[in-house]
């Protein structure tokens, strides 16, 4: 019998791994509504949950019924717009509804602090301040330096911002604000003021006509701007931005990795006359929670963020923007595996509000989407302004002498762009010295004892470690097996591509940009401006280098060792080879300097790479395409993978069959299923991992099967043995 009474009660979503929400008494009655918090007790814990509804009724008997300790908000916190979508993405991806909510708060939020937005004390040159040499202070030289510093902070400076550079020294803050030299004020940390000055530049015919597409539409409509790389798609961004602040409108732009926001960030605040705000894991907590309350309140006009900032509350939504599409570091890899991408395209249907997805070489579903009429294509076919596109050529090294992973042309090619003043890229998406140590005598090899890889050797820092769950030891001085001293690095990381640069280059500077070089706030932000300055003539990295970045100084771009993914039994593995190939080709050639592109591989009669160099990515895409729609893939198909993990091998794979078997009492002929097998990498972290995969080619079919299955899964005993997690359009089967 459902309990009734005067008493309210309330439906909350509590951080943990259970497919239910949870009823609680609220008293006395009324006085939270749908998205405030509330604190509860949850067994021996107290809980800060979300309320999901509130009904003067409950299927549960009183005595079952706990009260709620305390309501944290007044007024909601998560307006409906956004507790549709918590509650949609919970569905679509059938994970546990309190962890999804939970991923949309920032962490202080999450822990029950208010949400107001702290102030903070930050730092300005005065007027006489400015006047001030600080070449002059030798005396005093961390006024000296902090002067310095502050003259290129035209808004101030704040504790974080100092420490981040290590100059924040408060005696010598105290001696300047005494002197006059220095203002101390209070600022909202996050909150970017206005600061336009740049100057707009022309738009080509391609860029007009993409602008006035998204200016002339109303309501939602999904935009795909496909543009070869340097085609000026950020100035379309800047342009449909402008209209929404026209318009008394807020945009969020999503971007896929904290590495694309520096320069993004630049041309934003040069150009736009808006309050802005960024949103990403490099941010303090309590510079989320203030960047969060800026745009919630709509005191930020602009948000940019990663993958999380998707859940941002917005009151007055005119555009979404997802730059770099493709990118699979848009879709959550752990936890609640969602795609931030498919997740904003779904919000703004919902909210009515355009959305642009930007990329030089777009996702084959994208492109599906396209075809299918689902999403409106604007094409950026040229380079904006003078720039043309690079040329790209293979380099065949196959039998050709290599100096550490360096072939004689491309050394040849870099002294002659070095010598006419110009700056010369080179990519490799390994980072460390070496990917193997090995002993010369036996042939030991140093293995990760937690995972079925080898240790990376990182020389500068005099350490082994494994890129996969992050162990680390020292270099051994001699081999465990046979004692011998002679221990080698075998193939080639960044860190070894540098010292051979150095060698080879004597008078020039490298600079290497990979996420060693940058593991300190601030550093990334500061070797970007050394390379777009062209203080440095040779630039070396990873990813991080690949996508984003304009470096008008550079002309030549090699990349290494690109035959990396080409026989990957990841489906996926030529789209992701073929994007990379063009983003890191897009550096060269970006101002009025034609561009080359040299790519080393031993299998230069591969059809990917040909096609790819002789036709460019619009042709691979449409082969691509084929295939998978031969093979019956996406997005030809939709696929969950159902992964599972313990420290013994056998336990993950009786889950499995078990799951197996009753996914097939639970589905029709319309479902395939494949396996269960050992994952790609079987032990990783001193785990033993196995997967399930689901394919079929009825997309509410496979939601059918999931919406029965993974809550009885879930109450399994079995699924209590071990770890698992279900992954609703996997990006890769890893």
């Amino acid at each position: 019998m459902p309990n009734q009474s005067t008493a309210t009660y309330v439906r909350v979503a509590l951080p943990c791994p259970l497919y239910r929400s949870f009823d609680y008494r609220l008293d006395p009655v009324g006085g939270a509504a749908p998205g405030c918090r509330v604190r509860v007790p949850f067994g021996r814990r107290s809980l800060v949950g979300v309320i999901l509804e509130s009904s003067p009724r409950t299927e549960l008997r009183a005595d079952q019924i706990k009260p709620v300790s305390e309501v944290i908000d007044a007024r909601p916190l998560l307006p409906p717009d956004l507790l549709a979508l918590l509650h949609w993405a919970a569905g679509y991806y059938h994970h546990p509804v309190g962890e999804v909510f939970a991923q949309a708060l920032p962490a202080l939020l999450r822990q029950g602090r208010p949400a107001a937005i702290e102030q903070t004390r930050c730092w300005q040159l005065s007027p006489a301040g400015r006047a001030i040499d600080p070449a002059g202070l030798g005396r005093a030289p961390r006024q000296a330096a902090l002067l310095a510093w502050l003259a290129g902070c035209p808004d101030g400076a704040d504790r974080e911002q100092l420490q981040a550079r290590d100059l924040y020294r408060p005696d010598a803050l105290k001696a300047l604000v005494a002197k006059g030299w220095v203002k101390e004020l209070t600022a909202t940390p996050g909150l970017t003021p206005p600061q336009p000055g740049g100057t707009a530049p022309e738009l080509n015919p391609a860029q007009a006509t993409a602008v006035q597409a998204v200016a002339e539409h109303t309501g939602y409509g999904c935009f795909l701007l496909d543009g070869v790389t340097g085609s000026g798609k950020t100035e379309v961004y800047i342009r449909a931005i402008e209209q929404a602040l026209a318009a008394g409108r807020q945009t969020l732009l999503l971007v896929p990795e904290i590495g694309l926001t520096p320069q993004l960030m630049q041309r934003l605040r040069a150009r736009l006359a808006a309050p802005l705000v960024i949103l990403h894991s490099g941010l303090s907590e309590r510079e989320r929670l203030n960047a969060w309350v800026a745009a919630r309140d709509g005191a930020a006009r602009i948000v940019v963020g990663t993958r999380s900032a998707v859940f941002t509350p917005l009151p007055e939504p005119g555009l979404f923007i997802v730059d770099e599409e493709h990118d699979p570091s848009l879709k959550q890899q752990d936890g609640f595996r969602y795609s931030a991408r498919d997740l904003l395209i779904w919000r703004a249907r919902q909210q009515d509000v355009p959305i642009l997805l930007g990329s030089a070489t777009p996702s084959l579903e994208s492109l599906y989407n396209a075809d299918q009429g689902r999403y409106q294509r604007l094409h950026l076919p040229s380079r904006a302004g003078t720039a043309s596109a690079p040329a790209l050529k293979l380099l065949d090294i196959r039998g050709q002498p290599l100096r550490e992973g360096l072939a004689e042309p491309l050394i040849g090619a870099m002294h002659r762009h070095l010598e006419r003043g110009e700056q010369v890229l080179l990519f490799l998406n390994r980072r460390g010295f070496a990917p193997t140590l090995i002993c010369h005598e036996c042939g030991w090899v140093a293995a990760c004892q937690r995972c079925d890889s080898h240790l990376t050797l990182h020389q500068g820092r005099g350490r082994l470690h494994c890129h996969h769950c992050d162990a680390s030891q020292p270099v051994p001085v001699q081999c465990p097996e046979c004692g011998s001293p002679d221990l080698r690095g075998l193939g080639y990381g960044t860190e070894r591509i540098e010292q051979t640069l150095q060698a080879l280059f004597p008078g020039h500077t490298c600079l290497r940009i990979d996420r060693d070089s940058t593991r300190r706030k601030g550093q990334l932000e500061t070797l970007l401006e050394r390379a777009q300055s062209g203080e440095a003539q040779i630039l070396l990295g990873t990813q991080m280098l690949a996508k984003g970045h304009h470096f008008p100084g550079v002309t030549l771009v090699g990349i290494l060792e690109a035959d990396q993914r080409l026989f990957s039994s990841d489906f996926r593995a030529s789209e992701r080879l073929a994007q990379l190939i063009v983003q890191v080709a897009g550096r060269a050639g970006r101002a009025e300097r034609p561009g080359t592109v040299l790519i080393q591989t031993h299998h230069p009669d591969h059809p990917l790479l040909r096609r790819l160099v002789g036709e460019g990515y619009s042709a691979f895409a449409e082969a691509a395409l084929a295939e998978r729609r031969e093979t019956a893939l996406p997005p030809y198909a939709s696929l969950a993978l159902l992964r599972a993990e313990a420290t013994g091998r056998e336990a993950p794979r009786e889950f499995l069959e078990q799951a197996h078997t009753l996914a097939q009492q639970l589905s029709g002929p319309e479902i395939e299923f494949w396996g269960p097998v050992p994952a790609p990498m079987e032990k990783r972290a001193g785990r033993y991992r196995a997967q399930l995969l689901i394919q079929s080619p009825e997309r509410a079919a496979l939601h059918r099967l999931l919406r029965h299955w993974i809550p009885t899964l879930a109450e399994s005993p079995a699924a209590r043995r071990i770890r698992w997690s279900l992954d609703v359009d996997p990006v890769d089967t890893y």
